[in-house]
């Protein structure tokens, strides 16, 4: 077993183990509201087909989980998207070699729109100017090619996300930040991304993924698929859980594993045992690769993550 790399109680091992069942429990407070509804509403589409249920059910869940998820990934991905992140490490601006999320961004997944207001430069203003390694982002730089560690500004967004039961309140979220004239919903899966002529291949100067690609239909094909609309020196910003690594203990593999039998049907499909950050190292050639676990990481974790960018 491989020593811990940083001290931890055994409380936190607990913890740890037992979230997944917790999240589960707190998912299917919601199938009941959500049944309810389809059938007040006479909606036997959604009744009569697993996918469409699951797409609603999870809908309302993550309006409520979402927020707490933002709430608790927040000190990675602002630092993140600032391209602050060496490492797996969260650093000065004047040690980051990286340069932060501007231009033209292609969002996975945004769903709800936790992260929406990120891209904002209202929010940005009305957050202040941060070179602290956690907090919020720095004032943009005024052109989209920002300095290492600094934010440029974001001219335009596109949001892929399929399932219409979280539009609604997406669209809640762009207008709160201000940003109805750069951020568009593209209501198609990635691999239905180049059919709707939204957006062009090579045409992304960041694509940004936190915590999607794990229920993303054909993985590793999609992700091949997302590779191609960055551009020639474009950044991918990459915050995701993924499978147990070899350097955990082979129980926690084998506890994950077990956990992902059960786990999907009620995280809307989410897969636990995913090797995303390899299946990204491999989408193509990169100029730059900076993507490992975050520093500190217990090994015990049974919802393991990688963060990092890379340059095409």
């Amino acid at each position: 077993m491989p020593p811990p790399q940083s001290t931890f109680t055994i409380y936190d091992f607990a913890a740890s183990w037992f979230f997944p069942w917790r999240f589960m429990i707190a998912s299917t407070t919601f199938l009941p509201g959500t049944l309810a509804s389809a059938v007040l509403a006479g909606d036997w589409r959604t009744l009569l087909s697993w996918n469409r249920l699951q797409s609603a059910w999870f809908g309302r869940f993550w309006g409520w989980a979402g927020p707490l998820v933002r709430t608790s990934a927040e000190e990675n991905v602002v630092p993140l998207l600032e391209g602050r992140v060496t490492g797996g490490r969260i650093v000065e601006r004047s040690a980051a070699h990286a340069r932060g999320v501007g231009g033209t961004v292609l969002e996975i997944g945004p769903g709800s729109g936790n992260w929406v207001s990120i891209f904002s430069d209202r929010y940005l203003s009305s957050t202040g100017s941060s070179t602290s390694t956690s907090g919020s982002l720095s004032n943009p730089n005024p052109d989209a090619a920002a300095a290492p560690g600094s934010r440029g500004k974001v001219t335009r967004v596109f949001g892929v996300e399929p399932n219409a039961g979280v539009h609604a309140e997406l669209r809640a979220k762009i207008v709160a930040a201000g940003l109805e004239d750069v951020y568009e919903i593209v209501p198609v899966g990635i691999q239905d991304l180049a059919p709707s002529g939204r957006v062009l291949l090579e045409s992304a100067d960041c694509i940004v993924t936190v915590m999607c690609l794990c229920s993303i239909p054909d993985p590793q094909l999609n992700i091949k698929e997302l590779y191609g609309y960055l551009k020639p020196g474009g950044r991918w910003f990459v915050y995701e859980h993924v499978k147990c690594s070899h350097s955990q203990s082979w129980v926690v593999g084998a506890y994950q594993g077990f956990m992902n039998l059960i786990w999907p049907p009620f995280i809307g499909g989410c897969e636990l045992r995913r090797d995303t950050g390899k299946w990204i190292k491999e989408a193509g050639p990169w100029s730059d690769v900076d993507l490992t676990a975050p520093h500190g990481q217990p090994w015990f974790h049974v919802l393991p993550h990688v963060i990092g960018i890379l340059t095409k």
